[in-house]
């Protein structure tokens, strides 16, 4: 069994060093899609462009981008990652083909891994990190073993994510109402996109604390969505006004949580949300999936999204 969390709640990493800093936030994205973003609003380019400015906007901050091959696998799609690259992004894999792992066996998904690698690996930016699609890690013992083996010996890292969202079902509403009407106004979709991530957050940050003993350096999981594209620097502005300090995803990917395997079934979810689950303390304030367009949609409903 490969299951090891014991760096992320040793006596030395919960000592008072630290504890009282400012919360760190680093941006990962994840999908980048050359074919998806073409919308009433922003047409295929800008996306990417958006994105990438608001990043330059707040100190050149640096992202983990998470690519899944089968979306920018095309000169176009190459063109896209050749920009993050330029501005000295991580580009990391997340698979060729988006598999749901709980319904693929190893075999097929960790040859889909490979497959995601060789249209990255190119770029002088490409990092072995791996995020697992829609975050599930294995609905068995074997399969999270096996798959977990598999990326030790290609020498991958885990591309965890700290904070989880549901950013994209929100972006799935945004759509759907532009479609309907693409001069709408979209003040009440940021709010609570805005509102949305901050909850999230302030749930996981103190999460996080409560099962490690100290501050962590998160990673905050974003799509390369059309809401996304429209509004980070509106994120990034919030998170800055709230006291939070922003970091370079390298850099937080260097906090001993990340090397953490937990051992829980079905594996998978924010590594926090993992962790506290491995714990078996804080099942009163654990749901599953730990994020899921159910849990906001009568929040959405109300405010007519």
């Amino acid at each position: 069994m490969i299951c090891s969390s014991s760096v992320t709640i040793s006596p030395a990493q919960s000592k008072n060093k630290g504890k009282n800093r400012s919360p760190r936030l680093a941006i990962t994205i994840d999908d980048i899609d050359v074919n998806g973003n073409d919308t009433p609003k922003l047409t295929l380019d800008q996306p990417n462009a958006a994105l990438l400015a608001a990043l330059r906007n707040h100190g050149k901050l640096k992202a983990a981008i998470f690519v899944c091959g089968m979306r920018v696998d095309n000169e176009q799609g190459k063109r896209r990652l050749q920009e993050w690259n330029n501005d000295k992004h991580i580009i990391a894999n997340h698979s060729y083909s988006h598999f749901y792992y709980p319904r693929v066996d190893f075999d097929k998904y960790s040859a889909d891994i490979l497959r995601g690698e060789d249209i990255i690996k190119g770029f002088s930016r490409f990092r072995k990190l791996f995020r697992f699609p829609y975050l599930k890690e294995g609905e068995t013992i074997e399969k999270r073993d096996k798959i977990r083996t598999f990326l030790k010996e290609q020498n991958y890292k885990m591309g965890y994510v700290t904070i989880d969202t549901s950013e994209w079902a929100i972006d799935d509403r945004l759509r759907k109402r532009l479609k309907r009407e693409p001069n709408a106004d979209l003040t009440v979709y940021r709010d609570f996109y805005l509102e949305h991530i901050w909850e999230r957050a302030v749930y996981y940050d103190d999460l996080s604390k409560k099962v490690t003993g100290r501050p962590v350096s998160h990673t905050l999981l974003v799509h390369h969505n059309l809401i996304t594209s429209l509004f980070l620097n509106d994120l990034l502005n919030m998170f800055k006004q709230k006291g939070w300090k922003l970091i370079d995803a390298e850099k937080a990917y260097k906090d001993p949580i990340f090397a953490a395997l937990p051992d829980t079934l079905p594996a998978g979810e924010s590594i926090v949300w993992s962790l506290a689950k491995e714990s078996k303390k804080f099942d009163d304030i654990l749901r599953y999936p730990a994020e899921d367009s159910r849990y906001e949609k009568d929040k959405m409903d109300k405010l007519g999204l």
